[in-house]
């Protein structure tokens, strides 16, 4: 230990002696070597520069500028590696050395279509093939060459700066090379590499064999070729196709009205991927073939202008597949809502760190106490709770909703399309209100300005997705902004169909006006504070009203201006089935549910009202004929819809006891809607039975007020009633609602059915009428040998 101590005070006092010494020579030996490795890099730098290759530019420059390449040999074009070669050297050149920063590169599309989108304008160029043994079909073709042509021409400020519209080539297909266009779609020329084909094909249809056939074959032949790709016209801008028929020799499309192009334009969809940019269009060639070609190409017009806008054909229902249906999309939900960890998923996938107890529902249950209003047993609650959104973005519900096929406008809005407007788009008929009413479905918007409601009804479609709630204690978006977003989702939603196989194009460009509005999506729309300000943004611009209310909020009722036609929600006749059905959330909902009968039969002289009764098979049909008379009679409407339930399959109907069996058939309704005819003509009431749409399990009973000549009038003259809502706002004149009624259709009368003889009926699963009348006969049977045993 002491020879330790003493050696180490010798080496500090080395140190304290010769420490000036030390420091300076190993400055100057970092300075030496600092020195040295700059002047041997920069002797290297200068060595290696002379051995340097010139960039792929100059050496496709040098090549182009001497003549050592042979005659048969092609000049080396640059490849995608050459190109980003060359960036990377160009960038390296002008930014100096590479700087490590500490954070990770932005994604970018790479490849041909990348280079393509930033060197390059985006351009359409239409294609017109036809086909025309008697040249009716190619003067109409030169008549949509001339319009496209004019379309380009009004667009051609737009060449060569930002890509558009070009003028429009034309091929007759007895002359051309099928495989030249329909194996495959057509390179972009050189010159603009942005251009993409937009197929345009007129079809006649003709009963001999032509060249039809064999471009039918050869699609058929390429689709089933497994060497080539099922959709090798995937590259195209997309197709649309137009055919020509003879009504007078094919009356229907069943017998053979435009057959071929309809084989025509499935076989595109499949050929390019479900790229249709435009609905089929039809024409009879003895009437109105040149005016459907017209509004079909002013249609087809649009969409490429839209699609020079987006850049491609945006969202939409695939091409080769069928509409989706709102039933289906209900049964398609269901998987997921059965599942308990549902909202935890859904807080993930959306990101959300906070979530409203309120939201959060397993099973359809709320998994906080449900809010209800004591304000009718108590004092009134003096404080004001902060106002919220109803339907955040971040929430489950906004994710359920939306799943459903909602749009949800602002924080309490929705709309959403219906599965009778997309059966209307293809010609297969309309709902319960065209009959009755003469509403087209495909003209119709299915909205609400408040997606919550005070009910839980056990039918409710919406799986109790939507919010609830006694009071309105919500964030208030105004009118402007909501009757712009749902017309914006509508038409949206509307586009979105222009693919679907069948959808027809003039209901396609008639389905671009909304001509009506059924406030009666999901929720409460009375409950809105501002309803009456949206009703007048809706006449402002004559689109019919339609509200439908729960008989839960009098004083909202009470002040609601006029409206074309007021429903209220009649889903018993008695207290207690009322609380087993709608689940109502007030504690005095069925002192509430009388005033509101008080409040339609004053207003029973201005507005056209109606009961819309739901029966529901073991809640609330059954015995119940004597409590809906007395209903009747105290409210005095004007319409009163009967309609079986329709069951959609969710835990929570099961939960309250709703299954298939509560369902009732066709022929159970019709024989309570007699049952109730005879008792409101026994107490002297003058109601009659005056429609029916059997397709909807829907039967209309009607007030003698509209009954005129002993012709029933439960169609709306929609233009008549727009003329009195202006004068009455001019000069204060008031009108009745049999001031702007009409006839009732035959077709829709008692006892015809009620489906338009214009549309098709289309049986799902190979069941047509009379199968499913017998079956539900034959159940009933089993059912009454069951109870007399």
């Amino acid at each position: 230990m002491a020879e330790m101590l003493s050696s180490s005070k010798g080496l500090l006092a080395i140190w304290h002696s010769w420490r000036l010494t030390i420091l300076v020579v190993l400055a100057l030996f970092l300075v030496s070597v600092r020195m040295y490795r700059r002047v041997y890099l920069s002797r290297s730098k200068t060595t290696a520069s002379a051995s340097i290759p010139s960039s792929p530019r100059n050496k496709s420059l040098e090549i182009s500028s001497t003549s050592k390449v042979s005659a048969g040999t092609p000049p080396p074009q640059p490849t995608l590696n050459n190109v980003d070669a060359a960036r990377t050297d160009t960038t390296k050149a002008s930014s100096g050395p590479k700087r490590v920063q500490g954070k990770r590169p932005a994604k970018t599309v790479t490849g041909r279509r990348a280079i393509i989108q930033e060197t390059h304008p985006f351009f359409i160029q239409p294609v017109i093939f036809f086909a025309s043994l008697t040249t009716t079909t190619e003067r109409y073709a030169n008549l949509l060459l001339e319009e496209l042509r004019v379309s380009a021409q009004a667009h051609a400020s737009l060449i060569d700066r930002e890509g558009g519209l070009l003028p429009p080539q034309i091929h007759d297909i007895s002359y051309i090379d099928f495989e030249d266009y329909f194996a495959a779609a057509p390179k972009p020329p050189s010159t603009s590499p942005g251009t993409q084909y937009l197929y345009c094909i007129l079809i006649p249809t003709y009963n001999i064999d032509t060249v039809l056939n064999t471009l039918l074959g050869h699609l058929d032949e390429i689709h089933n070729d497994f060497r080539i790709d099922t959709a090798p016209l995937s590259q195209l801008a997309g197709y649309s196709v137009f055919g020509f028929g003879d009504k007078e020799e094919w009356p229907t499309e069943e017998e053979g009205f435009c057959s071929q192009a309809k084989e025509v334009d499935r076989w595109m969809a499949k050929l390019t991927g479900r790229k249709r940019a435009y609905p089929l269009g039809m024409g009879d060639v003895k009437s109105d073939a040149e005016r459907s070609l017209k509004e079909w190409s002013q249609g087809l017009q649009e969409t490429i202008m839209e699609m020079l806008e987006t850049g491609g054909l945006g969202e939409g229902v695939p091409g080769s597949g069928d509409a989706v249906e709102s039933d289906e999309e209900d049964v398609e939900y269901l998987e997921d809502m059965n599942d308990e960890s549902y909202v935890v998923k859904s807080k993930k996938k959306s990101g959300s760190t906070m979530v409203d107890l309120e939201d959060i529902r397993i099973n359809g249950q709320s998994a906080a106490p449900i809010p209800v209003d004591f304000t009718t047993a108590g004092p009134a609650v003096t404080t004001e709770p902060q106002a919220k959104e109803m339907v955040p973005k971040t929430s489950p519900t906004y994710t359920a909703l939306t799943k459903q096929g909602y749009t949800i406008v602002g924080s309490h809005s929705g709309v959403k399309i219906c599965r009778w407007t997309k059966s209307a788009l293809r010609g297969r008929g309309s709902c319960y209100k065209y009959s009755f009413y003469g509403i087209r479905s495909h003209l119709c918007m299915e909205a609400t300005p408040s997606l919550s409601c005070s009910n839980k009804c056990i039918f409710c479609w919406r799986h109790g997705t939507n919010p609830v709630g006694t009071t309105w204690r919500w964030k208030v978006d105004s009118p402007e902004l909501i009757f712009a977003g749902v017309k914006e989702g509508h038409y949206k939603k509307i586009k979105m169909l222009k693919g679907v196989p069948g959808v027809r194009a003039e209901r396609f460009a008639e389905a671009m006006q909304i001509r009506h509005c059924a406030l009666s999506l999901v929720g409460e729309p009375i409950f809105y504070p501002h309803i009456n300000r949206f009703l007048d943004m809706l006449h402002q611009e004559r689109i019919s009203s339609f509200l439908v209310c729960n008989a839960q909020h009098p004083d909202q009722l009470q002040a609601l201006n006029r409206v074309t036609q007021l429903y209220v929600s009649i889903d018993a006749s008695n207290r207690e089935s009322l609380r087993k059905i709608d689940r109502p959330l007030h504690r005095d909902f069925w002192e509430r549910f009388q005033r509101c009968l008080d409040i339609l039969r004053e207003k029973r002289h201005i507005q056209r009202t109606v009961f819309r009764l739901t029966l529901v098979k073991g809640f609330n049909v059954e015995d119940e004929v004597i409590g809906y008379a007395n209903l009747v009679e105290k409210a005095l409407p004007g319409l009163i819809e009967i309609k079986g339930v329709t069951f959609c399959g969710t835990s929570t109907s099961a939960g309250a006891g709703l299954t298939m069996k509560n369902v009732p058939f066709y022929e159970e309704v019709s024989a309570f809607v007699v049952a109730l005819n005879e008792e409101l003509q026994r107490r002297g009431l003058e109601y009659g039975i005056a429609a029916e749409h059997a397709h909807s399990c829907c039967v209309l009973l009607a007030s003698g007020r509209f009954r005129v000549n002993g012709k029933w009038h439960t169609r709306i003259d929609y233009d008549r009633f727009f003329e009195l809502l202006e004068k009455e706002k001019a000069d204060g004149t008031s009108f009745a609602p049999e001031d702007y009624m009409r006839e009732t259709e035959e077709w829709a009368l008692w006892g015809r059915g009620g489906f338009n003889p214009d549309d098709e009926r289309v049986f799902r699963k190979g069941r047509d009428a009379d199968s499913r009348a017998r079956k539900a006969r034959e159940i009933l049977g089993a059912e009454m040998v069951q109870g007399s045993l």
